[in-house]
């Protein structure tokens, strides 16, 4: 298990020090390492939080947020297929520098986008920042294993593993959802893709998100 968190703040408000702030609310999730990537754009300040849970390649060459040839990754999960996945673009000509499945999906994206998809095979909520398309890019496996929030509201997009990393950002509004409360008081949970907080919605399992940063639009 690992926690990922971060933020587009168009309003370009929120500092390092609160990526850093959303990161540590995630401390449990990941005691093996810790990294932030903040990068300041025309369009908006980046943020991407990771806490390590190491499994796989337990060396420090696999921290995140990861990144390879523009595209900038946090992630949080397994790709059981990796290895497989690892010698097709081996054939294709890629070098890597790891033995852990968070390469190997920088490479997949890179060599196949959004088809790449297709061939991973595992549990995973993933969130990179591409610098040539200027967007964000988040992803939930098709089981909804691993857990992805989101919050969107007047030009501040957060996400994170749980909901307590985005209520540590300044910028977050906590009021409640009234229709969160009914479906909670009807079942005894908050069904998806709502959340208890207004603005602040999960990620539907299998779905991806797209926000593009010239745009703004999701």
């Amino acid at each position: 298990m690992c926690g990922i968190a971060g933020f587009v703040d168009f309003k370009s408000q929120s500092t390092a020090e609160i990526l850093t702030q959303m990161s540590c609310a995630l401390a449990h999730r990941g005691p093996d390492g810790e990294g932030n990537y903040y990068n300041r754009t025309n369009s908006a300040i980046i943020g991407l939080g990771h806490r390590r849970l190491s499994i796989i390649d337990l060396s420090s060459a696999a921290n995140q947020p990861m990144h390879y040839e523009g595209l900038h990754l946090i992630f949080n999960g397994e790709i059981y297929n990796y290895q497989e996945i690892r010698q097709k673009l081996t054939g294709l000509g890629h070098v890597f520098t790891t033995h852990s499945d968070s390469e190997v999906i920088l490479h997949s994206w890179k060599e196949w986008g959004e088809k790449c998809i297709d061939q991973w095979k595992g549990m995973f909520a993933i969130s990179m920042y591409d610098e040539h398309s200027n967007e964000l890019i988040c992803i939930r496996d098709r089981g909804g294993v691993k857990p992805f929030f989101y919050y969107w509201k007047e030009g501040l997009f957060l996400f994170s593993s749980e909901l307590k990393a985005m209520l540590a950002h300044p910028g977050f509004e906590t009021e409640i959802n009234p229709e969160a409360v009914a479906s909670f008081l009807q079942y005894g949970y908050v069904s998806s893709p709502n959340c208890i907080y207004s603005d602040a919605h999960k990620l539907p399992p299998g779905h991806m998100l797209r926000l593009n940063l010239e745009t703004r639009v999701p």
